[in-house]
């Protein structure tokens, strides 16, 4: 009995130790609260006296963005989707991307080189970046664009499409993405090892095509000399009955000859369709608006704008203590 009754009491007083503490903590946590109501009502008040002077302010940037809009240049942005044919978009995409490289260097001479462009074409370009494409779900199916270059790789669920790339372009005059279509797809079929990747594939497609056509022969022959058989052991024999052989062996060949026609058919949609380098799926399209217009400098200019006069209506209506605090220190 006398070794219970000091553990009952430390129990006892770690309770007491607990439920005070929570008591203390529920304390500060109304006290923080009731701190944070105060200076919201405040801040409220003092936003609601000013607002004349913080509406200017809106006014202001609001201005401020529409004269921006009609100084500076005006920037599109379009985007125009490739099917990669005769190389993985792993190879097409840095490849594509030194177009980037030289906007972000405004090495104008190379780019031109490279689009088979004039100056003034090159001038009215800002930027040319590639992208992946990425499926989700993996049902083979387009869903995004990995714009920010983040996508995991070892996301087995999402994953990059290794048939077609993205191409973003910015430009300042959109009546001229006709001509930097022409001049990227120029650019890609000009390399020499993209062409020489392309006529392997195109050669040995008209192999497996000839290879195809000569299997379906062979098939179609054994299928005649199959029925010509089956015919002759239909025959009536021994008092009209008739006698059938072989025939579940001859319906299996139908199933191959369609097997057969189904791959030839791909591969010549390959051969006619997708027969260059690369094959534009989605084309540049005319933008709706400008990304560099009103809005755009709205929204960076009305929130500064609206800060700052804020800061320095607070700052003059505590001017007198700031006096003070400066005076004193």
């Amino acid at each position: 009995m006398s070794e219970k009754i000091p553990n009952n009491k430390n129990v006892r007083d770690d309770e007491i130790d607990l439920l005070d503490l929570l008591s203390r903590m529920g304390k500060k946590l109304n006290r923080l609260g009731h701190y944070m109501a105060r200076a919201f009502l405040i801040s409220t008040v003092f936003v609601i006296k000013r607002w004349f002077i913080l509406s200017i302010s809106i006014f202001l940037a609001v201005v401020g963005s529409y004269i921006l809009k009609m100084v500076a240049e005006s920037s599109y942005t379009s985007d125009m989707i490739l099917r990669t044919n005769a190389v993985s978009p792993s190879d097409l995409i840095p490849f594509i991307n030194r177009l980037h490289a030289f906007c972000v260097d405004n090495n104008k001479l190379a780019l031109k080189s490279a689009l088979f462009s004039t100056d003034e074409q090159v001038d009215n370009i800002s930027d040319i970046r590639a992208y992946w494409v990425i499926d989700k779900g993996r049902d083979n199916t387009p869903d995004e664009v990995d714009y920010k270059d983040n996508h995991d790789l070892y996301d087995t669920v999402n994953v990059r499409m290794q048939d077609r790339l993205d191409i973003r372009v910015k430009i300042k005059a959109p009546q001229e993405l006709n001509l930097v279509r022409d001049g990227i797809i120029k650019f890609i079929i000009s390399d020499s090892l993209f062409q020489q990747k392309n006529r392997i594939r195109l050669r040995q497609n008209l192999e497996l095509l000839t290879r195809l056509n000569y299997d379906i022969l062979q098939l179609d022959s054994l299928q005649k000399v199959k029925y010509f058989e089956e015919t002759k052991n239909r025959q009536p024999r021994n008092g009209g009955q008739m006698i059938f052989l072989q025939e579940q062996k001859t319906q299996l060949v139908y199933p191959e000859i369609h097997d057969l026609y189904f791959q030839k058919q791909q591969l010549e949609g390959e051969r006619d369709l997708y027969k260059d380098i690369v094959t534009v799926i989605s084309e540049f399209t005319l933008p709706a608006r400008r990304d560099n217009g009103g809005l755009y400098y709205s929204k960076y200019l009305v929130p500064t704008f609206f800060f700052i006069t804020l800061l320095i209506l607070i700052l003059l209506a505590n001017r007198k203590k700031l006096k003070e605090v400066y005076n004193k220190y």
